[in-house]
């Protein structure tokens, strides 16, 4: 069972390789223990779409899911979905985020996340920021 959901944001800085605190957590984790939305996937997609270098960028986000496995959006995830949306209703933004913080909540796992104040906005869901010292 995986133990963390790696947001957008973490996903990058491990692509890019920097910064070495979200490498070095990532290298205590056991393989399978973190994992990535199909949601997340999709925004390196088009990360990967809007690049300048899509060729390097491919290779990089190709790289990165040999080791973080890509995990679907199911029934389950959009069962948890319904109330992270009515909870934050009146914010017309960030959707992508809502979907990815209902998919972690759904597997019971741990976003981690540079973007801390948004996703402390979700019910249910649990944060870490492997760029603090604390985590």
């Amino acid at each position: 069972m995986p133990r963390y959901m790696l947001d957008t944001n973490m996903c990058i800085y491990l692509m890019k390789n920097q910064p070495e605190e979200v490498a070095r957590r990532f290298a205590q984790c056991y393989v399978g223990d973190v994992v990535m939305s199909a949601i997340t996937f999709a925004e390196l997609e088009y990360g990967v779409a809007m690049s300048a270098d899509t060729e390097r960028e491919r290779a990089n986000l190709a790289s990165l899911v040999e080791d973080i496995q890509v995990v679907s959006f199911d029934a389950a995830a959009s069962v948890a979905y319904g109330p992270i949306r009515m909870a934050t209703r009146d914010s017309k933004k960030d959707h992508l985020d809502k979907l990815i913080a209902a998919h972690a909540a759904s597997l019971n796992i741990t976003i981690v996340t540079n973007n801390e104040k948004d996703f402390a906005k979700y019910p249910g869901v649990v944060i870490e920021n492997w760029l603090t010292p604390s985590a």
